[in-house]
């Protein structure tokens, strides 16, 4: 079984917290939300508590398929300070193994050197934080280990991509049809 933490801090962006959450488990992975703070109880940045299944402090987070990094601001920006999870980021960096990030968060990466000579997409306005990378303004980006997506119109094609490169593209296009996401075609 395919295991996925997601990350949340104060202010994240609701829709690209749960979106991948909820596709993951559809395609059958098991998905862990993890809370940076001391609370298991994180709230987003329009108001919505998430009860998150464990702290990240206290004991060590195991092996996973993929990290996944939420958008939002402040949110983003709590990520970005937890040296913790800056450890974790390098590790699985390291390892070659998959780290996604959405809207803001790609710019932990930029920040981190992980993107460097990447194709990589985050919100507008962040391209700056994406050193090295060659940015393109697309709903979703894989370049070898590492998925960027551009905000939270692009959640779902975020969701998708990551399912597509841990399951493979069958599964992408079932839980596509099934859960009827158009595929986007680009020019």
């Amino acid at each position: 079984m395919k295991k996925a933490a997601i990350f949340f801090a104060p202010g994240f962006e609701e829709i690209e917290a749960l979106t991948p959450a909820d596709v993951l488990k559809r395609a059958g992975a098991e998905v862990e939300l993890i809370s940076i703070t001391e609370d298991k109880n994180v709230t987003g940045g329009h108001g919505l508590t998430i009860v998150c299944d464990r702290v990240f402090e206290g004991h060590p987070i195991e092996d996973k398929d993929i990290l996944i990094l939420p958008g939002g601001i402040p949110g983003a920006q709590h990520l970005k300070s937890h040296d913790g999870l800056a450890d974790l980021l390098k590790n699985q960096n390291e390892q070659k193994k998959w780290i996604a990030a959405i809207c803001a968060a790609p710019m932990i990466l930029g920040e981190m050197d992980m993107l460097t000579d990447r194709k990589a997409t985050c919100f507008s306005g962040f391209e700056h934080h994406l050193k090295g990378a060659h940015h393109y303004p697309v709903p979703a980006i894989t370049d070898g280990h590492i998925i960027t997506g551009r905000g939270i119109g692009a959640a779902m094609e975020f969701s998708i991509e990551i399912v597509s490169n841990l399951f493979g593209p069958d599964k992408a296009a079932e839980l596509r049809d099934k859960m009827v996401v158009p595929e986007i075609v680009h020019q």
